[in-house]
């Protein structure tokens, strides 16, 4: 669905020596880019190649040429004439039979053979190394590039009587081709003639033997192509016997047909030339009709060969056509008066802005609007059929005006006005004839065409020497010869009518016309300034054009200057520009692409392999919003324009290039793959159609849905309330309900749900909607990459942070609203029911009380038979149960229809959730007859209700007390409001009973003591009190159950035992001392617990000085006993952080090491260095690490979990050379810290020594005890700094050093706050 648009065309010509010479061959040195022509004076002509890159914006120059004289005999001609690359000379054959080698450089020739009969055609093979000779006798020559040759053998057949010796020399000037090669070189094809008929033969390379041949056919005189790519051998049928013109038909290389078509001429109409471009995807040919010669350029797709081209000649100029070698839309048409034309053409998408397709096929136009009938070409919707083929057309189309402007190869004008798009349908199967317009100006050659508005048109017009007749009429051709930048008005002399075609009645004049001194290469309408346009030059110069009509203030001519805002790097012969929102600010964006695939946006170089491009708007102002471009990888991007005008649309695209590497590419790319190879674009579908068009090189057309562009034209329906619109893209896509309320935040959807109930309209839809909404928003996971946020005021609303709602989630707050939407704006019918239904069974959570009371309000309408007419409005009960069910868990379900106590309802449910009768039905005849609270109390039992069970079991009254008490002590929440609904003193005092009986059994001894003392329970008590050590409690409550004396001093020496075997020494010497009277066992008891200022005072108290001897002694030897075990602290820091240090070097030379053998195989995958070093490292005694285990040393998950037990349970062990050892070293380091017990029972000691007088003593305990706990708190820090490094040295990680640095940093800190300051030593 492509057009082939003519981009630039370039006329020179050669300067003949003689009047009436004319050229009759021509050849082409592809390497150094010159041309060489041979003359009927035997003149040969070397000029270089014309091109548009080095040419100027004129035509008519002279071809500089260098001219040299071919000495040949006097009734010696040239017969054929062509150039080998690898001798770098041209080699001539002539009517004599000579074969002539001829070096243009030195101008020698050198005869290298002579044929009998003349030689006829010569034909080089592909690859150079052979050449193909006929002979004027009909004999085939292959020979050498040394000029041996390879075999001979005659290639047309004679009929036995006819003596082939006596054929004349006659001059034949033949611009067929009667040999032409495979483009492999393997096989090359002849003509042959056989009487009155002709046939192919196809002959092998090396041997010379016949191939294959066709049946004797009417083939034209020697017109014969074989097709580059070697797929077809391209010849013509003459039909004048038929009275129909010729047909070019093609052939395989066993021989047979394979198919043909008409050139559509008149019958006497002659294919003189047929040539393959270079890629073999273009036919040409040169026709010769009664009045002009034409070139034709036909194209092959959907088993279809379309006319895309056709320049007209005069009969007089006689033309020759040739393809260049290299370039496949480059052609060289020369005459016989040696006027030199050089075609330059692109394709183009023949999809326009609006989505029509137009596509050009000789004189018709195919028109399909791709938004009514996505159906490819050389179907359409309806034909336009012009007077003649057509060359060049523009399309305008804004709001209801559509427009169709043709320029044709008779170089006519036509305009066509098309009715509205919606009115296309009409139109489908139709055929309209255009007529030519009222023209009183020839044009020439007419390119670039651009609509500036609907009454004017842009285009670049060019007289060249085909265009002489056109200029006969002017006073000097020289002042037209050129290219003119042409304004062209048009005007309909009839009123259109707005349903139907206007084809005819128009007017065109060109109102301004100036020169320009460069090639044009492409024209673009600037869509931001009507009137307006770009015009680009050769190189990438860009100026805007702007009509005397569309300025403000009057001129003398149009506006027309370099538009400074804009340079490309190169020329680009896709332009196109288009509007876009910067700011607050409407402004043009242009994107230019050049042959090599290199995308331009505003002069910025945006992807550099880049093959069609397209651009998509969702609005109706046709403001763009995205990019869609496909690269030569065929990928295919969706560019935010917002990322392309902000710059960072190379970075987030990666450069438009697929990462191999990437590992999450599934994930994240943001590219999609076209599944077949060489598709390109071709146009888009805007708006909410969200479409891209791709066709394939088989020419069928593929539309996909990119999910960004679909998502975008969901939101944008969001954001302007369209609703419906938005629904039904969302069900055509498969697009997850849940982005209608997620995109503008669910508490904002929540006062629309209203207007979008009404939209939708309808109720399968709702219901669909209803059952999709979820909890989680799609906004930022499923859709996170492909929904952009316009403005930050915005993303408050899309993350749902409006402020507060009454609604605890987004699910039950969405479907409440729908709910009471459907309930106000929904007529009451059986499917609105059904609706609402459903949203109270997908609330969450499921609200089915409330949908089996509305159930339950239907069936008891039924079983009343009253309110007939209300009833019609609601489903049957049975079916609105069905519905429920079908949606909700049928046990959950059953539960709720239990929990109204509605027996029949509960089986109703049962037998429609196809439970077996027997599980259900005895369970529910059983509550039948029980008496309702009865009932109730059993149901809400087995639905585990048991605040409601026990209510209804007190309310069934005293004879099932029994029942209450045991739910109570069944379920012991529920023991508080057993006591807030019982009155009676004596079953309050059972529940206080029953609960600490509870509290007893779950071992929380003290609050059952306190239970058992509200319902007077004091020997209970007294036991829990005992139980849980609480001693003070236990002698209260022995004084509240009044023990003697005796009594309460049994139960204290029990309680001193009971405490010191418990370890808690110090409660049981207060108990001693106050309750037993025993001093001396309470001074043994406090020094026991190391209580040191508590005994002593209690000694002095007494003023018993063996006491005070005993408290001096004991803590005489508990100094001591510290000192030592400080002492012996000290050493092992020493050892621990000495072996730490070491193991922790060795740790990071083994690192070193390692990465320094993974540097040496750098050129390994990174998965078997990641692997071999893991599994390296797990072995090692001084890494840690997970290990990959290999296949062989892989254990079972029973021993896994074997060594993970032993590993937790040597934790704290320190094992030399184990993996583990480095942490265990810092663990025993840190489980040496001195305890906030310790520190408290060391002050005591301290001060108590001080008392006794022994300040020597207490000196040395506080000395060696700060100093161990300077070393270790140093020791773990300096062991921390070294695990976060990778070098350790002796003198950076010194013990003293970090001594040093803790004594000065936590000297006064709370740790170190037991020491007495008179004790510090200076």
């Amino acid at each position: 669905m492509k057009n082939l648009k003519l981009s630039s065309e370039i006329s020179v010509s050669l300067e003949l020596q003689s009047d009436g010479e004319q050229i009759l061959f021509s050849a082409i040195d592809i390497e150094r880019n010159r041309l060489f022509f041979a003359s009927s004076s035997n003149l040969i002509y070397t000029s270089q190649f014309p091109s548009h890159q080095n040419a100027k914006a004129q035509s008519g120059i002279i071809l500089s040429a260098d001219v040299q004289s071919l000495d040949l005999e006097v009734d010696d001609a040239i017969t054929s004439f062509d150039y080998l690359l690898e001798k770098e000379a041209l080699i001539i054959g002539t009517s004599s039979g000579f074969l002539l080698l001829y070096v243009v450089d030195c101008n020698a020739t050198e005869v290298v053979g002579r044929v009998d009969g003349g030689v006829k055609c010569i034909s080089p093979s592909p690859d150079g190394d052979l050449l193909a000779v006929t002979t004027g006798l009909g004999q085939l020559l292959v020979m050498t590039h040394d000029w041996d040759v390879l075999y001979e053998t005659a290639f047309e057949d004679h009929p036995e009587d006819v003596d082939v010796s006596e054929s004349t020399n006659s001059t034949i000037y033949s611009h067929g081709n009667p040999i032409s090669w495979r483009g492999d070189g393997r096989y090359f094809a002849t003509l042959s003639k056989m009487q009155n008929l002709r046939k192919i033969k196809v002959w092998e390379r090396d041997t010379g033997l016949l191939h294959s041949s066709s049946d004797p056919k009417p083939f034209c005189s020697e017109t014969l192509e074989w097709m580059p790519s070697g797929a077809k051998i391209a010849t013509v049928y003459d039909r004048r016997n038929e009275n129909m013109c010729p047909s070019i038909a093609f052939f395989e290389r066993n021989g047979l047909e394979r198919s043909s078509f008409s050139i559509k001429e008149i019958s006497d109409a002659a294919v003189e030339v047929l040539k393959w471009n270079c890629s073999s995807d273009l036919l040409c040919a040169l026709v010769r009709c009664e009045k002009y010669y034409s070139l034709k350029v036909w194209f092959f797709s959907n088993n279809h060969w379309y006319l895309k081209q056709e320049i007209r000649y005069s009969r007089q100029e006689r033309p020759q056509l040739m393809c260049d070698p290299t370039k496949p839309l480059q052609l060289i048409c020369w005459t016989s008066t040696g006027h030199i034309s050089v075609y330059n053409f692109v394709w183009i998408t023949a999809v326009m802005d609006n989505s029509v397709a137009l596509v050009i096929d000789g004189s018709n136009i195919l028109v399909t609007p791709l938004s009514l009938s996505l159906i490819p070409p050389p179907m359409y919707s309806f034909k336009l059929i012009f007077p003649s083929a057509v060359r060049e057309m523009a399309f305008y189309s804004n709001n209801s005006k559509i427009l169709l402007a043709a320029f044709l190869s008779d170089e006519s004008f036509c305009v066509v006005e098309l009715p509205a798009l919606s009115l296309w349908e009409d139109l489908e199967g139709k055929e309209f004839a255009v007529e030519a317009s009222v023209c009183e100006m020839a044009f020439g050659s007419l390119l670039h065409l651009e609509w500036l508005d609907s009454h004017l048109l842009l285009g670049v017009s060019h007289f060249g020497f085909n265009h002489e007749k056109c200029l006969s009429l002017a006073a000097s051709k020289n002042d037209h010869m050129g290219y003119q930048l042409v304004e062209i008005g048009v005007l309909c002399s009839e009123n259109h009518v707005p349903d139907s075609v206007t084809c005819s009645s128009w007017n065109v004049k060109i109102s301004n016309q100036f020169f320009v001194q460069k090639l044009v290469i492409s024209i673009a309408p600037n869509p931001a300034k009507s009137g307006s346009a770009f015009v680009q030059f050769n190189g990438g110069d860009v100026f805007e054009y702007v009509s005397q009509a569309s300025m403000l203030q009057s001129t003398s001519g149009p506006h027309f200057e370099k538009y400074n805002a804009v340079t490309l790097s190169s020329s680009c012969p896709w332009m196109t520009v288009a509007n876009v929102t910067s700011g607050v600010q409407l402004r043009p964006l242009l994107f230019g692409l050049n042959e090599h695939g290199v995308l331009h946006v505003d002069g910025a170089i945006l992807c550099n392999n880049c093959s069609t491009f397209s651009i998509y708007s969702n609005s109706s102002d046709k403001i763009i919003t995205h990019l869609i471009l496909a690269t030569k990888q065929d990928l295919l991007y969706i560019v935010d324009i917002s990322d392309v005008l902000a710059g960072n649309a190379l970075v987030k695209y990666e450069n438009f290039m697929r990462v191999a590497s990437k590992r999450k590419e599934e994930e994240s790319r943001n590219f999609i793959n076209i599944w077949e190879r060489g598709a390109k674009i071709v146009g888009v579908l805007h708006g909410d159609e969200a479409t891209v068009i791709l066709q394939t090189i088989r020419g069928n057309l593929e539309c996909i849905y990119p999910r960004k562009l679909v998502l975008t034209s969901i939101t944008n329906a969001l954001v302007q309330k369209r609703f419906k619109d938005a629904l039904l893209m969302i069900r055509r896509h498969r697009i997850d309900f849940n982005i209608v309320v997620d995109y503008c935040g669910w508490q904002a959807f929540l006062p629309f749900a209203s207007d979008f109930v009404k939209q939708v309209n309808n109720l399968s839809y709702i219901t669909e909607f209803v059952c999709a909404i979820k909890d989680e928003n799609t906004t930022v996971k499923l859709y996170k990459d492909c929904i952009s946020f316009p403005s930050s005021d915005e993303k408050d609303v899309h993350t749902g942070l409006l402020g507060d709602s009454d609604h605890k989630s987004k699910v039950s707050g969405v479907l409440l609203a729908i709910r009471r939407a459907l309930e106000e704006h929904v007529p009451e019918s059986p499917a609105r029911e059904l609706c609402i239904l459903t949203t109270l069974a997908r609330n969450d959570p499921p609200a089915l009380e409330e949908a089996l009371a509305r159930i339950k309000i239907t069936r008891e309408m039924e079983l009343s038979g009253s309110n007939e007419q209300r009833r019609t409005s609601y489903p049957s009960a049975e079916e609105a149960l069905k519905h429920l069910l079908w949606l909700s868990d049928a046990d959950a379900v059953f539960e709720v229809a239990l929990g109204l106590y509605d027996l029949n309802l509960a089986a109703i449910v049962a037998l429609n959730s196809q439970r077996d009768p027997k599980e259900f039905l005895p369970f529910l005849q059983e509550l039948e007859c029980m008496p309702t609270l009865l009932m109730q109390y059993r149901v809400d039992l087995r639905l585990r209700r048991y605040e409601k069970a026990l209510k209804h079991i007190i309310s069934a009254g005293e004879t099932y007390h029994s029942d209450c008490m045991a739910l109570l002590k069944d379920q012991p929440q529920l023991f508080p409001l057993g006591l807030q609904l019982f009155s009676d003193h004596s079953k309050r005092m059972q529940i206080y009973e029953a609960w600490g009986d509870h509290l007893i059994d779950k071992k929380c001894f003290e609050e059952a003591a306190m239970t058992y003392l509200c319902c007077s329970c004091l020997e209970k008590s007294l036991k829990a009190y005992r139980d849980c050590g609480h001693w003070s409690g236990v002698l209260t409550v022995a004084g509240l159950l009044k023990f003697d004396k005796e009594e309460v001093l049994k139960l204290a020496h029990e309680l001193c035992e009971e405490l010191q075997a418990l370890g808690k020494p110090a409660e049981a010497a207060k108990i001693a001392l106050e309750y037993c009277g025993d001093v001396n066992s309470a001074i043994s008891l406090l020094v026991s617990a190391r209580e040191w200022e508590e005994a002593l005072r209690i000694a002095f108290m007494h003023r018993n000085d063996d006491l005070i001897t005993e408290v001096k002694s004991a803590s005489t030897e508990c100094a001591g006993i510290l000192v030592s075990e400080y002492e012996e602290g000290l050493e092992k820091i020493g050892k621990y952080l000495t072996r730490y240090l070491a193991v922790r070097q060795r740790r990071l030379m083994l690192a070193a090491k390692l990465r320094s053998e993974e540097h040496s195989v750098n050129d390994i995958d990174d998965d078997t260095i990641s692997e071999a070093s893991s599994n390296f490292s797990g072995m090692s005694a001084y890494t840690t690490g997970t290990s990959k285990v290999s296949t062989a040393s892989m254990t079972s998950r029973t021993s896994s979990r074997a060594r993970e037990n032993k590993r937790k349970k040597n934790k704290g062990k320190i094992r030399a050379g184990s993996p583990g050892e480095e942490l265990a070293l810092v663990d025993h380091l840190k489980g040496m810290a001195m305890t906030v017990g310790a520190r408290r029972e060391l002050k005591s000691l301290l001060s108590t020594l001080l008392m006794l007088g022994m300040e020597e003593a207490a000196r040395k305990l506080q000395h060696i005890g700060e100093t161990f706990q300077f070393s270790q708190v140093a020791a773990v820090k300096l062991a921390e700094d070294a695990n976060s490094t990778e070098i350790v040295d002796d003198q950076t990680y010194a013990l003293d050093r970090y001594l040093k640095k803790v004594k000065n940093e936590e000297c006064d800190s709370e740790p170190f706050s037991w020491r007495s300051k008179i004790l510090i030593l200076p």
